[in-house]
């Protein structure tokens, strides 16, 4: 993954995670949709970076948040080097 896109995928997890820690605050209100632009960020991110080039297991990571983002962080660490 080239320098850039590895820059741009850094932001769209950050992003990501700041969504998931407003899910997280919001837990006794109406969090529906903020699920589902969690749900659809993931899903744009595995098409837009083509995690799945790096990390084979993570479409079935995409239901669990947590598992997803560091999945992602792991991507981001091994190709910042």
């Amino acid at each position: 993954m080239d320098k850039i896109n590895v820059q741009r995928l850094k932001k769209t997890l950050a992003y990501l995670e700041s969504k998931q820690r407003e899910l997280k605050r919001n837990h006794e209100n109406d969090t529906r949709s903020i699920e589902s632009m969690i749900q659809y960020l993931k899903k744009d991110m595995l098409e837009q970076f083509k995690l799945s080039h790096y990390d084979i297991y993570i479409k079935g990571e995409i239901n669990n948040t947590e598992i997803f983002i560091q999945s992602v962080q792991s991507i981001i660490d091994s190709n910042s080097a």
